[in-house]
């Protein structure tokens, strides 16, 4: 899954791809690199971000996907926002990426289910103004497990097919470094929940912290390294700014390991 961030202010690319023909144009480069999905997102949910109001929103958003559909790409919108959904599917987008599992809209699941598209619900405490603020977990693993289950299991209950629907832990989303590796040790534990697994570690500050890179654009190759683990422990789908470093690691692990990465 290639990111494509038509943004002003995400944490590692801000402002790169804001303006539409920019975004559309990087998306053609990572589908050429070997993306099989794009991600288009219009609000940062870095660490202390602010909400973007609905129409900006669908303002950066519409005509990046739009665009991009008609080039026969799965576009995905990663939003947490009905109306935004809603128009990104009839723009052509076939995939739903929402970081707070459907809880900031429910609705979503069922406009999920009528539209027949994918969906990512993934784990965050808290909202990305608050996430960092000292998370504190029982057990890391355990909870957020408990979590995605039961955001799953609500989305099955509107009509979401289990076959449609990913998981994702949300690493950096309300954890420590810790948390993180903690997660990425035992993903084979939220894979055996019997979806398919994302992983999206793509430059996070956690690798900065760990092997001393601050500028972000630096961190492909911690980025392959947490990715390539995660597949041996059975996750499929890996949201990368790097599509074509990702997805040369990824082929090489995955003829390794006999299995198919995504």
């Amino acid at each position: 899954m290639g990111v494509v961030n038509v943004t002003p202010d995400s944490f590692s690319d801000g402002g790169e791809w804001f303006e539409p023909d920019a975004a559309v144009t990087h998306g053609l480069q990572l589908a050429g690199e070997g993306a099989g999905i794009l991600d288009i997102g219009g609000e940062s949910t870095r660490p202390r971000s602010l909400p973007v109001p609905e129409d900006e929103e669908l303002r950066r958003t519409v005509p990046v996907v739009r665009a991009l559909a008609r080039t026969g790409a799965l576009v995905s919108i990663d939003t947490v926002k009905l109306a935004v959904a809603e128009a990104a599917l009839s723009a052509g987008a076939g995939y739903v990426n929402d970081v707070t599992a459907f809880r900031a809209a429910p609705d979503l699941a069922g406009l999920v289910a009528d539209r027949g598209a994918r969906c990512c619900l993934m784990h965050m405490l808290g909202e990305p103004r608050t996430m960092q603020e000292d998370p504190r977990y029982d057990d890391v693993v355990d909870d957020v497990k408990a979590f995605l289950l039961d955001r799953a299991e609500f989305a099955v209950r509107e009509g979401v097919r289990e076959d449609r629907i990913d998981l994702d832990p949300g690493i950096g989303f309300g954890k420590t470094i810790a948390h993180n590796l903690e997660l990425l040790r035992r993903v084979d534990e939220i894979v055996a929940l019997g979806f398919r697994v994302m992983i999206g570690v793509s430059r996070k500050s956690f690798i900065h912290r760990l092997a001393d890179v601050p500028d972000p654009r630096e961190r492909a190759p911690g980025t392959i390294a947490a990715n390539v683990l995660a597949l041996e422990r059975g996750a499929r789908v890996f949201r990368v700014h790097d599509v074509a470093e990702a997805r040369q690691a990824l082929a090489v692990a995955a003829a390794t390991l006999d299995r198919d990465g995504a």
